[in-house]
Parts: structure tokens; sequence; C-alpha cells
């Protein structure tokens, strides 16, 4: 019952949006119409005079102009290219037993089965029609894994025949944390949206709001000429103002094809499906950290890693041994991964986490020099004591810049290099005081703030103009060209001028990159002086590793220092490791 009724309120709303193009097209039709009229009745004699032949020539020339630009906006409307996410195709040959399950619950939910399944790189599933000619047929895998070690694919055109059902996209986080039985729950609702698409009147709709969508988008591109801008200016505004017309009737026919989905979809693991919509907000916990934490540091240095999926799993795993309420989960892992249904799993895998890194950080569509894949073995030699050493060599450079002296040898014998000491004395407002030296008057406390304030702007104002010039940098050398270009004649199917299109974070603040800098040449000293390696936590990211442990209380006293100026904790910190603060660190 409830199937029908979420069906007939989405194919009534189908029907609002027809009526609205079929206005359109009425209006579009009217002069035509009336200078007709004038013109059967003044060939029949029922119309006549001077002022009747006036208003007939007038009104033939505005039915000429009215369908001229009809036709014209009517072009501009079927030759544009609906936006398409960017995905990573699955062909069945690659994943037989993928298809074949959702084959099976299309049948079982009594449903057209999609045409195809493709890999997003993100915490949701979806279906997308993918029917419209200038979307050409759909790319092989194998031609996309190619791309993603940098060959080209050589292949002859073959003939292609435009999908009728949609494609069902799948989040590829769920693929490699869910079981075979949550996949399945989780994708039961998906699924059973192809019913209602299958419906020619909401096909329709869905056709013709897709259609002034792109048409928009098109009349809006900046990099026409401005002679097409200025014929471009009308087409945009009908299309606009036909969207806004029907941009109620489509949310609501949409939410009718949801209702009936979901109560189609009740009958098939309804149990199952509870349990698997927990693991949906876990996947996507952990999938954001991961993303956050570890991959985007390796983005900005130019580095991808190629395993972002399986490094979901351990993220996961790691979180389900530190929170009591996760325990649970790990009984899990026993069972079947839903990644097993594909036959190459590290290859899809691979092709995904170089898919994540253009969407979220946009970085080159191919590997190569400046852009190089990262295995998690070799993260934290490649990717951690790198970065810590290109923060720690920027940190010198801007005190070199400050006119910041080293410490000079008589005070502390063989710091002839970089050293922590150097760091240490910039920051540090107020130095203990020992033996007879007179204690520092109560008042001066007053301006512990504002020194401290003003060397750490200083700092902050040297490593963000270095930081800027270093990234206008590499975005114009990775990958060949513009980190927002693709490379190769390979055509992307969304805006390459908006990449990143998913940004994770918003550029740090001045402080939080002060007190990276900082870390990380405090890091540098740890590893050349007291034998402390990098290692990666899958939670967050980069960690020091003093004698097999997770150094976890560095943070609050380099906070310390950085805003208030007190070294005091951070070389209790040090002495108590071994640190040695004035012998130089090895930089990069």
């Amino acid at each position: 019952m409830g199937v029908e009724v979420g069906a007939q309120a989405a194919r009534a709303r189908a029907l609002a949006v027809l009526r609205i193009r079929g206005r359109a097209l009425a209006v579009a039709l009217l002069p035509a119409a009336v200078a007709i009229v004038l013109m059967a009745g003044e060939s029949t004699g029922h119309i006549s005079g001077r002022h009747w032949g006036i208003a007939r020539w007038v009104m033939t020339a505005v039915a000429a102009v009215v369908l001229l630009s009809a036709a014209g906006i009517a072009l501009v409307v079927a030759r544009a290219r609906p936006a398409v996410s960017p995905t990573v195709p699955v062909p069945e040959d690659a994943a037989p037993d993928l298809y074949r399950m959702v084959r099976d619950l299309a049948d079982r939910l009594d449903v057209p089965a999609p045409s195809a399944i493709a890999l997003t790189p993100d915490c949701d599933s979806w279906l997308e029609d993918r029917t419209h000619r200038a979307h050409g047929p759909p790319s092989r895998v194998r031609e996309d894994m190619a791309a993603a070690r940098g060959i080209r694919a050589l292949s002859s055109p073959r003939p292609h025949r435009a999908p009728t059902a949609p494609v069902l996209v799948i989040g590829s986080p769920f693929l490699w944390w869910m079981r075979v039985g949550e996949l399945r729950a989780v994708l039961a609702p998906v699924v059973a949206g192809t019913g209602p698409s299958a419906h020619p009147d909401i096909a329709a709709a869905r056709r013709f709001v897709r259609g002034l969508d792109a048409a928009v988008a098109v009349t809006a591109a900046p990099e026409h000429s401005p002679l097409i801008r200025t014929l471009l200016a009308g087409a945009g505004w009908v299309a606009r103002l036909l969207l806004r017309s029907c941009r109620g009737h489509a949310a609501e026919m949409e939410r009718g094809v949801a209702a009936a989905a979901a109560e189609r979809a009740q009958a098939v693991d309804y149990g199952l499906r509870i349990v698997a919509q927990e693991q949906v907000g876990l996947a996507y916990a952990g999938w954001d950290r991961l993303l956050t934490r570890v991959a985007l540091p390796a983005w900005r240095m130019g580095r991808w890693p190629s395993r972002l999926d399986a490094g979901v799993v351990a993220a996961l795993t790691e979180l389900s041994r530190r929170d009591r309420l996760a325990e649970g989960f790990t009984s899990r892992l026993g069972e079947r991964p839903a990644c097993d249904l594909l036959e190459e799993p590290g290859v899809m895998d691979e092709a995904a986490s170089l898919l994540a890194a253009r969407l979220f950080h946009g970085g080159p569509a191919e590997p190569g020099p400046q852009w190089a894949p990262v295995d998690w073995r070799d993260y934290p030699e490649e990717v951690v004591d790198r970065k810590w050493r290109m923060d720690a060599a920027r940190l010198q450079r801007v005190l070199d810049a400050l006119g910041v002296h080293q410490p000079t040898p008589r005070t502390l014998p063989g710091a002839d290099g970089p050293t922590l000491e150097r760091v240490l004395e910039y920051l540090t407002v107020r130095a203990p005081r020992t033996g007879d030296e007179a204690p520092v008057p109560t008042a001066a406390a007053d301006d512990d703030g504002v020194v401290a304030g003003v060397r750490a702007a200083a700092l902050v104002a040297g490593l963000s103009a270095a930081m800027a010039r270093e990234e206008s940098a590499v975005g114009r050398t990775a990958g060949g060209g513009e980190a927002g270009q693709a490379p190769g004649p390979i055509p992307a199917l969304w805006d390459e001028g908006v990449l990143p299109l998913f940004p994770l974070q918003p550029p740090r603040t001045g402080r939080e990159l002060l007190v990276d800098h900082v870390t990380a040449m405090v890091c540098c000293a740890a590893m050349d002086t007291a034998g402390a390696v990098p290692g990666l936590d899958w939670l967050d990211g980069p960690s020091l590793l003093v004698r097999g442990e997770r150094a976890a209380d560095l943070a609050p006293r380099v906070l310390t220092l950085v805003e208030e100026g007190d070294p005091a904790p951070l070389r209790s910190w040090l002495l108590s490791l071994g640190v040695r603060a004035e012998k130089p660190v090895r930089l990069v």
C-alpha cells in the first residue's frame, strides 16, 4: 500500500513538471498560432483591412523571432551535458559476484536491475541516470586502472547503446568495511529505486529537469566570448525561470520515489538493515578521519596513499580497540567482506584512492614525478619523516629571514647548524632565573602575552607566505599542468575548473600552522638525538614513536610554548627523553 502511495505521488509530481514543459512550448507556439489565424482570415476574406494587414506582418515577425529563440533554447537544453558524478566504473567481468548479488536483489524486489555498477570514494550510494548521449560509452575499468598507473590504454572505439536503467553507484568504503549481508541490506532501498525510475513520466520529468540544470551551467560558463555570452543570456534566463517553476514539483517527485523505494525494500533483510545502518555511520566516521588525518598530509606533499579503502578497515579496527562501544564490531571481521565480490580488490582500491585525491584535494588525474603513490608500510618513512623535515626546514628559513641568529658556540658548543634551541629561545618570553639574578618583576607579566603574540605572529606571517609560494609552484608543475587540469585525451565528466569538488577542510589557522611546524622541529630533534622514529596512527595521522610507544603528550607542551612563551613543560619533556635541543638536526 505504501509503495503505491509513494509511486502515485511521484507520478503526479512528474506530470506537473511535464505540464510546465507543455506550457512553455505553448507560449513559444502562441505567436505563430495567432499569425496563422490572421493569415487564414486574410486568405478567406473574413479579416481584411489595412490595420489587419499591419497586425498580420507584425505577428508574423514576432512569431519568427519567438520560434527561432525557442529553437535556440531547445538546442541549448538538448545539447547541454548533464553533470555526472566522478566514479570508477566496475565492469561485470571485474565483479561477477557483485553483479549477481545486485541482480538477485532486483529480482527479489521485482524491479529492473541497474545497467551498470560504479564506485565512488565516499560513504554514500545512489542511482544515476547516464543515458544522455553526451556522456558517451562508459570507460572500461582496465583503462582507468592503466591510467592510475600512468599507462595510456589503447583500445579501438566500440559501438555503444545507451542503457535504459540507471547506474548503481556504491561507496567504496562500504565494500571494504561491510560484510556481504550488510552491503546487500544497505543497497536494497537504493536498488528498489529503479522501479519508479523506469516509469516513462518520471524518466521524462527527470530528463527535462537535468537538461534545464545543464543549460543554466552552460550559459553561465565564463570561457565563452562576450558575443556568445550575450546570445546565451536569454537562454539562461528562460532556463532559470523554468527551473524555478518546476523545482518544488521535482523535489516532491524525488521524495515520492524515495518513499516508494524504501517501502518496497522493507521486505528484504529488515533486521540486518538496522545493524548495517550502524556500520554506515561508523564507516563514515572512519573514512572522514582517515582522509583528514592520514591522507591529507600525504596529498599536500605530492604523494597519494594507494590503499585508502584498506586503510579504513585498519582505522575502524583500531577504533574498535579503543572504544568500548565498538567492541562488538570486531567479531564481524571474521565474516566475508564485501570486497571479496570484486575480482581484483587492490586494483579497484588504487583507482578509488586516486579519484579520492582528485576530488578532495584537487590532485592530478594521473601519477607523475610530483604525484607518486605510497604504500602504507612506506608511509612513515616517505611521508611522516619527510613532512616533518620539510616543515622544520621551512621554519628555519623563516627564522633566517627574520634575522634570528643561531645560539653562539660559546653558549652552546657545537651548535653550527639548524637546532631546536634556536626555536625555543626565540619563542621564549622570559627565561627562568637562577642563582643570584634578580627575579622578574610581577608587573612585567602583563606584557608576556603581547610579546609572545608578536613573536608568534611574525613566524605565522613568514610561514604562511612561504607555504603559499610552495603550493602555487606545485599547482603549476604537478602532473605536467595545473592541479585542476586532467592530462590526456580521456575527457572528464565534471567541471575541471572547480577541483577539488569537496575540499576536506578550510585552510589551517595561524596558530595551528605554527604549532605544526614547531612540533615538526621537535620530532626531528627527537629522531636525530634520542632514537625516536616516525610512525602512523590510523586515527590521528603522523605520530612520534619513542621506545616503541606513541608520544601522545607532546601537543599540549608545544601549545604552551607557542601561546604563552613558556618553554618549561616542553624542556622537561625533552629532558626526560634525552633529546638534545642544542644539537643540529638533518633537514631536507
